[in-house]
């Protein structure tokens, strides 16, 4: 074969590679037939409840038939919008990702009313947003973190049969042990701080300025997110602003310093082997859950992969991006 046409060859073999991927990124950002007036992937979910109907906020990103990843956030009482750091990793990849504001969180509704903040309504509350979303066992795989990894692995025990792959970002499977770990850590602050926050505990005096500001700069900025406060990204500050508070203290308990709320008893540990799905467990150095027992509980999931996140804290997908997203990468597109 002469020179030339070798390099016309070539020339045409990357042209046609190139066009396949161009295809393929025009794939990814193609609305959907189900679409009429074009709404950026935002779908409003309606959920049945014990108190009657309510809506939930959704929103797709992406379209890839084979991977579709929802995301259960954190808190809890968190807005999806801590997790918006994903769109710098994730749409390049071909990846399909789902916000999803849970009920009583973001733009979804809130019936302000505690008895609906309940581990097992939340689960089916789940169910209900992957049927509206049409998700299967063919490209559905759950992402939680933090109490959205509880939420998680409670769904996986009872739906797995829908799921493609689980992963469980910085959630221990037992709150007594979160609870233990927590007193690990106390034992790193200073003295003096941790005798205020505790006076303060005692008193309730959770509403005074004083207790989350030692909170944020003694124990968020060296094991939620560390980075000095006033340095923590735009996304998370925005989720944090907007908490729903009643959320938060009836199931974690007003502080991160251990858990008090109705998740205190919650233990999942000797159920993990039934999970048989794959699954990622994902721990981190500084973590406010122990990475040790997050590195065992990888073992007990039948298809369980671990990845720790050496310079990272709970919200490593921020403070050790690099080893998060590529390892979350690695394992969808593994699976």
């Amino acid at each position: 074969m002469k020179a030339s046409h070798l390099f016309s060859y070539f020339t045409l073999f990357f042209l046609l590679i190139s066009c396949k991927n161009e295809v393929k990124q025009n794939d990814y950002f193609n609305a959907t037939s189900e679409d009429n007036i074009k709404v950026g992937g935002v779908k409003m979910v309606t959920i049945d409840t014990p108190k009657g109907k309510f809506k939930v906020w959704t929103k797709r990103i992406g379209n890839n038939p084979k991977i579709k990843l929802l995301l259960l956030t954190g808190g809890p009482g968190l807005s999806h919008e801590y997790l918006e750091c994903v769109e710098s990793f994730l749409p390049k990849e071909g990846i399909e990702f789902i916000y999803y504001d849970q009920l009583g969180t973001g733009f979804s509704e809130n019936p302000n009313d505690t008895t609906m903040w309940d581990l097992p309504r939340y689960v089916e509350e789940v169910e209900q947003v992957r049927k509206a979303l049409n998700l299967d066992k063919d490209n559905f795989f759950l992402l939680g973190h933090s109490w959205g990894g509880i939420l998680g692995m409670q769904y996986a025990l009872k739906y797995q049969s829908n799921m493609k792959g689980l992963i469980v970002s910085n959630m221990m499977a037992s709150c007594p042990k979160y609870g233990e770990y927590s007193k690990v850590l106390e034992k790193q602050m200073n003295p003096e701080v941790l005798k205020v926050i505790k006076d303060l505990e005692a008193k309730k005096d959770y509403s005074n300025p004083k207790y989350m500001d030692l909170l944020m700069n003694n124990f968020y900025n060296q094991h939620i997110l560390r980075k000095p406060v006033n340095e923590w990204p735009e996304p998370v500050n925005r989720a944090m602003g907007k908490i729903n508070s009643s959320l938060y203290i009836t199931m974690q308990g007003p502080s991160e310093l251990g858990i008090s709320g109705k998740l205190t008893n919650w233990d999942v540990s000797s159920q993990l082997p039934s999970v048989t799905i794959p699954t990622l467990v994902i721990g981190a150095k500084y973590d406010t859950m122990d990475p040790e027992y997050m590195k065992w509980m990888s073992t007990q999931f039948k298809k369980g992969t671990y990845l720790y996140c050496s310079n990272g804290s709970h919200m490593c997908m921020y403070d050790d991006q690099e080893t998060y997203f590529k390892g979350l990468i690695d394992f969808l597109k593994k699976e």
